[in-house]
């Protein structure tokens, strides 16, 4: 009898690498190993370039290093690249549907179709017209992509346009997604240069709702605050209906402190975890301060997000989800439940993963910055 198939989810950008494979026992992830790769924070803010040179090589190390068993592999491009578009179409058979879908790529998406690679799935059929609050929680499609969001017009950066089909009748609701050719077979080089067989080219966004929303189908919001961007996700039904990022991560806050105390970076780093939004600290009442101030860009992009949501939107947003590096400063989740009147507490990327009992204080340590590798490692168990 042939072994259960496991599969690797490789998160990787300029600054880290993470790996986790799991393997698919009887429909449900099961641990099989991890690893990652973090540049130290003094190289990261010396060194702002995206360099492709060597990332493979890489890979291939974390890997190795992990020891792990399958070069079966799922990555994700970044979200700041991925345009996405919810269309209302009118029932056709499925041969037409592919030229009418395009058509209105055509008429959403900012970059010559031609440059783009197009990916869509049919969510939802139904009579009449509905709101974009009732997408679906089929799975999403799996090799998706598109164009930076600083791209769109501000009035929608990020947010998913929603085409209407004109008239009655029954209509079908339809997930566009596209992503740049060249971006694509970067991904493709780099990972057949790391000797793995790269599956398929996922979203961050649908892999975090993998790890942090499963089937919990209420309206909330889902908060990544990665060392340089910060992703902000609306999700109604599983399916996400706002994506907008940022460039405001970790070590805008890093630096922030750095400046305030003159210390290193790598002194900085270790204040910002030690202190966090903790007011009552003795002597460091500077440092909640200045962290404060260095979180405002992120604030107020998740009030306009959750403004921009509820223009459209007609569910409530329940919760907010925090995950990445930085969602682990001490008092976050309280800090902004107070700023945004809702629950916000800190995603278990491992929820929805067997593992070792023994493991469970390091994978909660880490779990914040690999929800997205847990996520694309589960695309094809779950």
């Amino acid at each position: 009898m042939p072994s259960p198939a496991s599969y690797l989810g490789i998160d990787v950008d300029q600054n880290a690498i993470k790996v986790v494979e799991l393997k698919n026992e009887n429909g449900r992830p099961r641990l099989v190993t991890y690893g990652y790769y973090d540049r130290l924070v003094d190289e990261v803010a010396a060194d702002g370039r995206n360099a492709d040179a060597g990332l493979g090589a890489l890979i291939r190390t974390v890997c190795q290093q992990a020891r792990t068993t399958t070069t079966k592999a799922i990555s994700a491009l970044p979200s700041f690249s991925v345009f996405s578009s919810i269309l209302n179409l009118p029932m056709m058979p499925k041969k037409e549907m592919s030229a009418a879908v395009e058509w209105e790529a055509k008429k959403v998406i900012p970059l010559p179709i031609d440059e783009m690679i197009l990916d869509w799935k049919i969510l939802t059929e139904a009579a009449g017209t509905s709101d974009v609050a009732e997408a679906s929680s089929e799975s999403p499609p799996a090799n998706n992509g598109t164009p930076a969001a600083n791209q769109e017009p501000p009035e929608r950066k990020g947010l998913r346009r929603i085409t209407q089909a004109k008239g009655k009748g029954r209509y079908v609701k339809i997930l566009l997604t596209a992503a740049p050719k060249d971006l694509v077979k970067r991904y493709i080089g780099t990972f057949k240069e790391g000797g793995l067989n790269l599956l398929s080219l996922d979203t961050e966004s649908f892999a975090l709702i993998r790890s942090l929303v499963g089937h919990d189908r209420s309206g909330l919001m889902v908060v990544d605050i990665g060392s340089v961007v910060t992703n902000v996700l609306i999700i109604v039904n599983g399916v996400p209906l706002l994506n907008r990022s940022i460039d405001v991560g970790g070590l805008t806050i890093t630096k922030a402190i750095a400046d305030s105390l003159n210390v290193s970076l790598s002194r900085a780093e270790q204040f910002k975890y030690d202190i966090g939004m903790n007011q009552n600290q003795a002597g460091q009442g500077s440092i909640p301060k200045t962290i404060e101030v260095a979180l405002t860009p992120i604030v107020d992009e998740l009030k306009y997000s959750l403004s921009l949501y509820r223009n459209q939107g007609t569910r409530n947003i329940e919760k907010v989800i925090l995950t990445g590096g930085s969602s682990l400063l001490l008092n976050l989740p309280v800090y902004l439940s107070q700023l945004l009147d809702l629950k916000v507490y800190r995603g278990d990327a491992w929820a929805r993963v067997i593992y070792p009992e023994e493991l469970k204080p390091v994978l909660d340590e880490i779990g914040p910055r690999f929800a997205v590798a847990v996520g694309l490692a589960m695309r094809n168990i779950l």
